[in-house]
């Protein structure tokens, strides 16, 4: 019999780098099995992710116009473009692209649309017979202890006490989550994520009224949270695999491939703590403070801190003199994966979104933990901190959520110790896991399966 022709999927990511980064991933392992892709990106972005199109043939993007909204800076089109409390207004330039998204449907006609937070699509899609799927990028470890109908039936008003016990049919009976970040995840339950609609009912609408649910993920980790939504909602819930990212086809920048070539195998620590939410300026010299007093030689890819223009102006007092030749801190977009994979590199301090974890469980790096903001920053820490037990995670106070540079400097110097006995469990098993990972067949007999059940859906 012969095979189903190619599909022709549009991909409508969130408009951060975090989002669409993995999304393009995926579309480049779709169009490894010829189906064609119609990728939505945001014009003046388009060119930061030009270089992982590894298809070119079969994946063609869009670039969007990104109305200006009120309140934000011209030209912002992406969360990394601005600080985190205006987020929610590119939300709303976001869903005002839906005049744009529609025209383009029309005029492309594929099968089925990928989306992640526009609420609005599904109902979208379906006036004109194409097929949506809520594809989330988070963990469903994450997403169904928090994000899921039973939680939103239960009303916007979750209490602390509330958001200690999971949900009734979750797949485990305890989470253990501090008290700082019960206060913001109960607070986030109010949380207004553009043109006025709560960042909950963004997420359960979506789901809600999509043709089916995707996820990030395998189901020898993520297969009972996945089963759980699946169930809940009454939509075929699908596993693409672990999503690991492809070499670029660039090659490493030479003023870091030269710097990192300087220091001896496994010796640096590379600290990113991601595209949004910069530090306050006290936790920001901390972590640098910290850095230093490991004694590792390091490369920090932060935003300058809140009130703060640039990197410098920030430092601690002498600290550049001090690290000088050992340490570097930037504050522009760097080339994470291909940091992450040279050599030098021993010690991934992370912020824990889900394409960072990725990129650092297939790598030899270890793994330290330092979840930022976002729910699934936080879950993503103690998934792989104390279900997995491949990281370390930073310690924090638990009223004030505050890190100091002890806390920093004692993380790194657990999954760096050879003789630390934590640091030898967590290696091993982040070792074990990451050949799991790169197991042969493992990810293409995952995407495999995606396909066909896609294919099986539409």
């Amino acid at each position: 019999m012969a095979p189903p022709p190619p599909l022709h999927i549009a991909m409508f990511p969130w408009f951060a780098m975090g989002h669409l980064t993995p999304y393009l991933h995926l579309s480049n392992k779709l169009a490894k099995r010829g189906h064609k892709i119609s990728f939505f990106i945001p014009k003046n972005t388009q060119t930061k992710l030009q270089h992982l199109n590894l298809n070119p043939n079969l994946i063609t993007f869009f670039p969007l116009n990104v109305p200006h909204v009120d309140g934000l800076p011209h030209g912002a089109e992406t969360s990394s473009d601005v600080p985190f409390s205006l987020v929610p207004l590119i939300a709303t330039a976001m869903d005002q692209t839906e005049d744009q998204i529609e025209l383009l449907l029309k005029e492309l006609k594929p099968q089925i649309v990928f989306f992640d937070f526009q609420y609005w699509l599904p109902n979208l899609t379906q006036k004109l017979g194409i097929k949506s799927l809520q594809y989330w990028i988070a963990s469903p470890f994450s997403i169904s202890y928090f994000w899921n109908g039973p939680r939103q039936s239960q009303g916007k008003g979750l209490t602390v006490e509330d958001l200690k016990k999971p949900p009734s049919g979750y797949p485990d009976s305890y989470i253990n989550l501090h008290q700082h970040e019960l206060l913001f995840l109960s607070g986030s339950r109010k949380f207004v994520f553009g043109s006025g609609v709560f960042l909950y009912d963004r997420l359960h609408i979506g789901t809600s009224l999509a043709d089916a649910i995707g996820f990030k993920g395998c189901k020898e980790i993520d297969g009972p949270y996945a089963e759980f939504l699946g169930n809940f909602y009454g939509k075929p819930s699908l596993l693409s695999g672990p999503l690991l990212p492809e070499s670029p086809t660039t090659s490493l920048d030479e003023k870091w491939a030269s710097w990192l070539k300087g220091f001896r195998h496994g010796s640096v620590v590379f600290c990113a703590c991601g595209s949004e939410g910069p530090l306050e300026q006290n936790q920001f010299q901390e972590l640098l403070l910290g850095l230093e007093l490991t004694g590792f030689p390091f490369l920090a890819a932060l935003k300058p801190p809140n009130g703060f223009e640039s990197i410098e102006e920030a430092l601690p007092e002498g600290f550049g003199e001090r690290v000088k030749g050992k340490g570097i801190v930037y504050g522009s977009w760097i080339q994470q994966q291909l940091i992450l994979e040279h050599p030098s590199v021993g010690c991934f301090i992370t912020h824990c979104g889900a394409a960072s974890i990725t990129e650092g469980l297939v790598n030899t790096c270890e793994l330290v933990l330092l979840p930022r903001v976002g729910v699934d920053h936080i879950m993503n820490a103690r998934m792989m901190s104390e279900k997995l037990k491949v990281g370390v995670e930073v310690e924090k106070g638990d009223e004030d959520g505050l890190f100091t540079k002890e806390s920093v400097c004692k993380a790194v110097k657990i999954v760096m110790d050879d003789e630390n006995e934590v640091g030898r469990e967590v290696r091993k098993n982040k070792n074990e896991l990451r050949k799991f990972l790169l197991s042969e067949n493992l990810e293409s007999s995952y995407v495999d399966s995606f396909c066909e059940k896609l294919q099986g859906s539409i």
